[in-house]
C-alpha cells in the first residue's frame, strides 16, 4: 500500500502512499485518497480508514488544495477527521493528528522539527514552487513553534521528475531563477528547485531527503500527466502523511 520510512522514538510517523491497496475502481484504482477528483466519496472514506488502520493513525487532517500558499495551523486536538478548504500546507504540534497532503505529480513535502516537536506537510506543484510555499511554511513554523530551520528534517515524496517535467510555456509560467534547473529544452528539475528553496530557508543539506521516484514514470503512483497522455486526465491521488506519536 505504501512506502514507509523507518521510525525510531524520535521520528514521526512518516510515509508516502502508492496507488495500491484500496477499494476504488478505474480510473481511480485503487487507493485513491482524494474526495475531489470524481471518485465515490464513500469509497474514498473507506480507503482513508484502511490507511488509518494500517498505519495506526487516530485522525486525519487534510485540505482541499488549490495550488496556493495558505497554511492551516492545527492548534487543538481533533475528535474526528477534518478537511479544510483552500490550504496547501498544514502544521501542528499536537500528537495524534496525521497531516495528509494529496498529490498526483506534485510534491508532498514533510517537515519535522524534533527539538520543538512540530510537523508540517506541504503541497507543492509548479505553482507552489513559484510562490515558494516552502519558505512560507518554514517561516510559519519559526513564528508558531520557535523552530530553528537548521533543526528541520525535510522529505520530498515521489513526484514529477526532471525526465517528465515539461513546461513549454515556462517563459510565462516560471521565474528566470528557475532556468538554472532546466535540464534540457522545456524540461526542469523541480526536485532540485525544492532542494534550493529548502536550503535557502535554512535547512541543512544533510537533513533533506528526496525520494527521486518520478510519479509519471511509475505505474505504482497516480499521475495527472500520464492520465492526460493516456486519456481524459482523470486519476486518483496518492498522499504524503506525517504524524507525531
Amino acid at each position: 500500500m505504501s512506502g514507509t520510512l523507518p521510525n525510531t522514538a524520535s521520528q514521526p510517523n512518516l510515509f508516502f502512499t502508492t496507488r495500491h491497496g484500496g477499494l476504488s475502481t478505474a480510473p481511480y484504482n485503487s487507493l485513491n485518497l482524494s474526495y475531489g477528483v470524481g471518485d465515490i466519496s464513500r469509497t474514498v472514506s473507506q480507503n482513508r480508514e484502511r490507511l488509518k488502520k494500517d498505519h495506526s493513525l487516530s485522525v486525519i487532517l487534510s485540505a482541499r488544495q488549490i495550488h496556493g500558499d495558505k497554511i492551516f495551523i492545527a492548534g487543538q486536538p481533533l475528535q474526528k477527521d477534518l478537511e479544510v478548504d483552500g490550504y496547501d500546507a498544514l502544521m501542528t504540534d499536537i500528537r495524534g493528528i496525521a497531516l495528509l497532503i494529496q498529490q498526483a505529480d506534485c510534491q508532498g513535502i514533510a517537515l519535522h522539527d524534533p527539538v520543538n516537536s512540530a510537523i508540517a506537510c506541504i503541497h507543492s506543484g509548479w505553482m507552489g514552487s513559484v510562490k515558494n510555499i516552502i519558505a512560507k511554511t518554514v517561516a510559519a513554523m519559526k513564528k508558531q513553534y520557535h523552530t530553528d530551520p537548521a533543526d528541520l528534517h525535510a522529505s520530498i515524496s515521489p513526484s514529477l521528475g526532471p525526465c517528465c517535467a515539461e513546461f513549454t510555456n515556462h517563459s510565462l509560467e516560471l521565474p528566470p531563477s528557475f532556468l538554472a534547473f532546466q535540464v534540457k529544452e522545456n524540461y526542469f528539475d523541480f526536485w532540485q528547485i525544492s532542494r534550493m528553496q529548502l536550503l535557502a530557508s535554512g535547512i541543512c543539506e544533510k537533513n533533506i531527503d528526496i525520494s527521486g521516484l518520478c510519479s509519471s514514470c511509475s505505474q505504482d503512483h497516480f499521475s495527472y500527466r500520464r492520465a492526460c497522455r493516456e486519456g481524459d486526465g482523470r486519476t486518483g491521488r496518492c498522499a504524503t502523511v506525517i504524524a507525531l506519536y
